[in-house]
């Protein structure tokens, strides 16, 4: 699976201001509705459930916020880097700056958790992570989140 089937160029927000776990989760439900059509306040409750049975703060500053809607037709994902690192309850407690938002269809099943996986192989690169918080344009964020690894073929 690869993240150019997941995040489109225009579910990119390259410099949120938010200065609260739940106005996160706000704004990026509000662009997530943009890019899916979907109610926003549906997205956002979804989101505020899972927040509800625990931190999706993965730790090294990245929170991986996910949730399935019945509505929801196909896997995708919007992207934030954050302005100013905000308070996620992440594993290790350390403040999130890199936001990668999944929403999925109610009956999704093992899709969504590949989707989830290969979402957290990339942002845990610290070489991925690193170009990531470096990169204020939507454009060059976009290139670096879908960026095919480089092959081990020798």
């Amino acid at each position: 699976m690869r993240l150019t089937d997941l995040i489109a160029p225009d579910a990119i927000v390259a410099s949120l201001r938010a200065g609260t776990k739940k106005l996160v989760l706000q704004e990026l439900s509000e662009r997530a509705a943009r890019v899916s059509g979907l109610p926003p306040r549906e997205i956002f409750n979804a989101l505020l459930q899972r927040e509800r049975l625990g931190s999706t703060g993965t730790g090294n500053g990245v929170a991986l916020p996910h949730a399935k809607l019945k509505k929801c037709q196909r896997i995708f994902g919007v992207f934030a880097r954050l302005e100013k690192p905000v308070d996620f309850e992440a594993i290790d407690g350390e403040p999130v700056d890199l936001v990668l938002m999944l929403m999925a269809p109610e009956f999704a099943g093992a899709d969504h958790l590949k989707a989830l996986a290969r979402v957290a192989r990339v942002l845990r690169d610290v070489t991925i992570a690193a170009k990531l918080r470096a990169t204020h344009d939507p454009a060059a964020l976009y290139a670096v989140l879908t960026q095919e690894p480089a092959s081990n073929a020798a």
